[in-house]
């Protein structure tokens, strides 16, 4: 399996570190072209939103798959479609961790049984390195969709931290939290890996698949 990476900052470093199959990098110094991505089998983007958003066509030139962990932008509306019109499949996340699938299934608990608290306050607070730039982060904003309820977010820069991820939910008498810390950015690689993998050697319908429910669908099987 050949793989194009685009990117090589902390957690693409770590992709290329990791990875038992060969790797090129795209970047700054080797822009991604048509005629170069076509060549690999799947494609690897660990790019800052902007510059990921600004290759989306590119990338749906090539007719690769695509496995993101490029965050602080939004997808269009109809992204989904346009990846089935096309028959392209692509797998994206804000956390490639496996870690924070079992996270998902706990705060999905926790949504459901909250009701239970008449009077409660739900907090989410994230902790990341000072070179990431966006706030809150991709991982607190989907704590908060898989939670389905109203939920205060802040956010702390500091340091190298990988990434702390807390939810508190806080009643007058008790108190329950729920927490993920990464430890090394190589868990990143280790998911973005498995899901390169996977799209190649698995059939995948098209359409833009979240990592964490093509795991949980992986687990069933």
């Amino acid at each position: 399996m050949r793989i194009a990476l685009l990117g090589r900052g902390k957690t693409g470093s770590k992709v290329l570190e990791l990875s038992a199959h060969a790797v090129e990098v795209f970047d700054r110094s080797r822009p991604a072209t048509y005629e170069a991505l076509k060549e690999f089998d799947v494609i690897i983007s660990f790019l800052p939103g902007d510059a990921f958003r600004e290759l989306i066509p590119l990338l749906l030139e090539t007719k690769r798959p695509v496995v993101t962990g490029s965050t602080g932008f939004a997808w269009p509306a109809d992204f989904d479609r346009v990846l089935k019109e096309k028959g392209l499949a692509w797998i994206h996340a804000t956390n490639f961790s496996l870690g924070v699938v079992v996270l998902k299934q706990l705060i999905q608990r926790l949504g459901q049984v909250s009701s239970l608290f008449p009077k409660k306050e739900l907090s989410i607070h994230e902790v990341h390195h000072t070179k990431k730039v966006d706030a809150p982060s991709g991982t607190a904003l989907s704590m908060k969709e898989w939670l389905h309820q109203d939920c205060a977010i802040t956010s702390e820069r500091t340091g190298d931290v990988v990434g702390l991820h807390t939810l508190t939910l806080a009643t007058p008498s008790e108190t329950i939290t729920l927490g993920h810390e990464a430890k090394d950015r190589g868990l990143f690689a280790e998911g973005a890996l498995w899901a390169a993998d996977y799209l190649v050697s698995k059939p995948l319908t098209p359409g833009l698949h979240p990592f964490q429910k093509v795991v949980e669908t992986h687990l069933s099987l």
